[in-house]
């Protein structure tokens, strides 16, 4: 079996952004919409208080509240643990928007989106019109993990089949892989450092686990 995952060491990220301008420039997201992003934490009083940023995006969930809510059947969990959505049977109701515990999905109801007054030459070149009126999220560029299975390459070790994110990470604080393949450098990292993932109550089962120096 293949379970992929993603492991984020929050002793590493420096809230640098790039893993969210990889994401944006990779799938051509348009204006407010982030499928990867970094939140930035403050806890503590002064003089004693921390920082930490934290990647989030969709946790691709082993329970995926998402799937149970549409309609549809537009939203599927693959048997290799990425949950994804079929563009041509979402009928844009955003049931699984309000569903997901984790603000992870978006829906853009405008034809040619634009930073600026008006859409540039790339942006019409890149605007995908399938992704307009129906839900949108983070797929863990799961274009780039079934092209790389299919060439022989190994997600997570091969640049050509690791989400962008992960490739951009510049602290290395981001690790894609198979959690279900014990040599996999996922897999390692969950072994020897305590981790935790996101809501772990709701019982959804996150495929994004949070590598930090306590539970």
């Amino acid at each position: 079996m293949t379970r992929y995952a993603m492991v984020a060491d929050l002793r590493r990220c420096v809230g640098c952004q790039t893993c969210t301008a990889a994401c944006k420039h990779t799938n051509a997201t348009p204006p407010g919409v982030q499928w990867r992003w970094v939140l930035d934490v403050e806890a503590g009083e002064f003089p004693d208080v921390s920082r930490t940023f934290v990647p989030v995006g969709c946790q691709h969930c082993d329970e995926p509240p998402c799937e149970t809510v549409c309609p549809t059947t537009a939203t599927k969990k693959r048997a290799d643990g990425l949950v994804t959505i079929d563009y041509d049977l979402c009928i844009g109701c955003a049931y699984c928007s309000v569903a997901c515990p984790y603000n992870a999905r978006y829906k853009v109801s405008f034809a040619e989106p634009a930073y600026g007054d008006r859409p540039m030459a790339n942006e019409k070149q890149r605007a995908d019109p399938a992704r307009v009126g129906v839900a949108t999220k983070c797929t863990f560029c799961s274009d780039r993990i079934d092209y790389g299975v299919a060439h022989g390459l190994t997600p997570g070790v091969d640049p050509d089949a690791t989400p962008a994110c992960a490739n951009a990470c510049i602290a290395s604080a981001l690790t894609f892989g198979d959690i279900d393949d014990p040599d996999s450098k996922a897999s390692r990292l969950l072994r020897e450092n305590e981790h935790f993932r996101m809501h772990e109550e709701l019982g959804t089962g996150p495929g994004f686990f949070y590598l930090w120096e306590k539970k």
